[in-house]
């Protein structure tokens, strides 16, 4: 019987900094967040991080919390909900950190007799930090408590028609009726030796402005291609004029090089230059987030408007839109019938 596991990041169990520092323990000393050896990551983790981090974190958790809770985590469930109404098996939720464990999600799956699964990495491009570690951990799982099962995982869908479809349908609508001067594509940033680590030619990758728009085997792994990529579709898809739109990378941490240029000083930077009008877009979030209420909606419009702007608009995430559902809900569908990797991979 086949059965799907959608997963995203997590959340912590509420606000209080005790547990946003269980959680930032958990996320931050994952291999593939921080790839730096265990002593070394331990020491800037819980030596340095988990000593000043916490409470201001815990602050901002604290603005965008909702009634019901973690906002993503309200909204996955809402969108597992959905896909679930529009397919006859079963489709759990897990998250790669906090309480809703993966293993919890398998389990449920299993306890409803599946042994076959699809799980779905709630990121539309590939990185080390979100789906690589999400697939690594699965197969830790698989191979400790559930060797009978079947898994596959999703690939990167950046460049699917239809993920490009209901991502430029969602930002027409918010931005159709703006007289807006400047559109910024803001993603979340990695350290740029993340992108060398997963070139699987060991040459290709340079981060300069030919390699990611220069055929590759390597682009198959590569974060800024595939961030890029979206871009360039989204652009094509809305007839966007050049010079009208740009791509930045937001939520840098430590000071080790990381994809350029910054979201915060790319925000400042387009408010000293007169531009009046802003809109952003967060695409490598399929959910609104601390990284999208807080980091980009608060502090991001905080920013302009200090810089001399004057409208910030937020297009939001894909969410739980019935759009999106059903986007997810046919290419479960397609896996039911063929393997996913010739029904869903090919763009």
């Amino acid at each position: 019987m086949k059965g799907v596991l959608l997963v995203n990041l997590g959340s912590p169990d509420s606000t209080n900094p005790k547990d946003v520092k269980k959680y930032l323990d958990e996320f931050l000393m994952d291999p593939r967040v921080i790839d730096v050896p265990f002593w070394l990551r331990s020491f800037i983790v819980r030596g340095i991080i988990l000593n000043t981090r916490p409470k201001k974190s815990a602050e901002a958790y604290q603005k965008i919390w909702w009634d019901e809770g973690s906002p993503l985590i309200v909204i996955s469930e809402r969108l597992q909900k959905k896909i679930q109404e529009r397919t006859s098996i079963p489709v759990a939720l897990a998250m790669r950190y906090g309480s809703m464990t993966l293993k919890k999600g398998l389990q449920e799956l299993v306890d409803q007799g599946v042994d076959e699964i699809l799980t779905i990495p709630l990121y539309p491009q590939f990185a080390m930090a979100t789906t690589e570690t999400i697939d690594v951990k699965v197969e830790e799982l698989k191979n400790e408590f559930f060797p009978h099962l079947e898994i596959t995982s999703l690939p990167a869908f950046y460049n699917k028609p239809e993920y490009i479809e209901v991502l430029s349908k969602s930002i027409s609508e918010k931005i159709k009726n703006l007289d807006y001067e400047h559109l910024l594509f803001s993603y979340h940033g990695v350290p740029e030796r993340h992108i060398y680590k997963r070139d699987m030619t060991k040459s290709h990758c340079k981060i300069d402005g030919s390699c990611c728009v220069t055929p590759s085997p390597a682009h198959e792994f590569c974060y800024r291609h595939q961030c890029l990529k979206t871009t360039a579709l989204v652009a094509e898809k809305l007839n966007l004029k050049t010079g009208t739109y740009s791509n930045s990378f937001q939520s840098r941490l430590g000071f080790d090089p990381w994809l350029k240029p910054p979201t915060d000083r790319t925000i400042e930077r387009l408010g000293l230059e007169g531009i009046k009008k802003m809109a952003i877009v967060t695409p490598a979030f399929v959910s609104d987030c601390l990284e999208t209420l807080e980091e980009i909606a608060m502090e991001g419009k905080e920013i302009f408007l200090e810089a001399g702007g004057k409208d910030f608009t937020v297009v939001p995430c894909l969410n739980d839109r019935s759009d999106w559902a059903e986007v997810l809900t046919g290419w479960i569908d397609q896996w039911r019938i063929v393997d996913v990797k010739t029904a869903i991979a090919a763009p």
